[in-house]
């Protein structure tokens, strides 16, 4: 063995090339949403300068993101340095319905980013790295005040995530002979509300941590909801409120499998009689875009993406059992679990 690499590794290198500027690529992204250059985008193609004027950036460098940003497919080049929006750029405008927007910014912002350049580290010793990035673990560092707009950023971006499978969800979960329901650690009560608003005979409840619930409660609000609603702080950890049906959505997956066991545990106990609880998670086996989300857990919340055997497992040691698999969202399912 020489230690050389072989002559015919071209396309190889290419590829491997392509991959590490995946970070590249991301603070790429960031850029053209921090800036909005899709809002400015959203009437029209425009020239760099053009959008430079109205987002009071450097006309030269806009033109060199810009043009970075249609070789990502994310902006068409219409010629004489005029850019227009293409699908891909259609998802970083702001507030609109399936907007990534908020998503690509929090990814990029200093939590994840600090956590996940510590990465080989956590690997070396099975955990997150956030503490030690951060000073805090990622939920605690998202509750100080001083990080009080990046949190809100944070909300804003599991929203927008959420949009993206609730309506299959809503869907999917048969709310007959259902009076209660309870989003656990529902943030913004995305998916409690679209239950209410197919079923008016529904009652529904956000249980989050006290910079949540706020955002619940006039999500709720914009929807005629409040009078069927409640938003509620608390810790699911210690204890949940009783209902005939629970919801935890991208929750079980920012935990390791003890953390889980607990969540879980505590809705078994309060469940009201018949009553059933709905996991939407991303399943590993179903998607790569699983297992890339299964690093970031590492990285960043110190949970982790699981299959079906390992969250069967979950469910039987927190007496629960899976009666249902709905595919939603395209790369997500959500997982009806009764009283084992």
């Amino acid at each position: 063995m020489t230690g050389t690499v072989p002559n015919d590794t071209t396309t190889d290198t290419a590829a491997v090339l392509d991959l590490l500027t995946g970070g590249w690529v991301a603070q790429t992204l960031r850029a053209v949403a921090q800036l909005r250059i899709a809002d400015h985008l959203a009437h029209g193609p425009a020239t760099a300068e053009r959008v430079a004027e109205s987002t009071g950036s450097d006309p030269g460098t806009t033109y060199r993101l810009m043009r970075a940003a249609a070789s990502l497919g994310v902006l068409s080049y219409e010629g004489d340095r005029r850019f227009g929006l293409t699908g891909r750029g259609q998802l970083l405008r702001t507030d609109i319905p399936g907007s990534l927007r908020s998503l690509v910014l929090v990814q990029n912002e200093h939590a994840h980013w600090q956590a996940w350049g510590r990465l080989p580290e956590a690997v070396r010793q099975g955990r997150s790295q956030a503490r030690e990035a951060l000073g805090a673990e990622v939920f605690e560092y998202f509750a100080q005040p001083e990080n009080a707009e990046e949190a809100a950023l944070f909300a804003r971006a599991m929203g927008d995530f959420s949009g993206l499978v609730i309506p299959d969800a809503v869907a999917a979960v048969d709310t007959t002979g259902v009076a209660s329901v309870v989003d656990i650690g529902g943030a913004d009560g995305n998916f409690v509300l679209g239950l209410m608003q197919a079923d008016p005979q529904l009652h529904g409840q956000v249980l989050d941590l006290p910079h949540a619930v706020e955002g619940a409660r006039a999500e709720a609000g914009k929807r005629g909801l409040s009078e069927r609603f409640s938003a509620v702080a608390g810790d699911f950890f210690t204890e949940v409120p009783s209902a005939d049906l629970y919801l935890l959505k991208h929750i079980l997956h920012d935990w390791d499998d003890e953390r889980a066991v607990t969540i879980l545990r505590n809705c078994r106990t309060a469940v009201n009689p018949s009553g059933r609880l709905m996991v939407l998670e991303l399943v590993i086996g179903t998607s790569d875009f699983a297992t890339r989300m299964d690093m970031n857990m590492l990285a960043v919340t110190g949970g982790m993406e699981r299959d079906l055997d390992e969250y069967d497992a979950l469910f039987a040691a927190s007496g629960w059992r899976r009666v249902n698999t709905f595919p939603v969202g395209g790369v997500f399912s959500l997982l009806e679990l009764a009283p084992a």
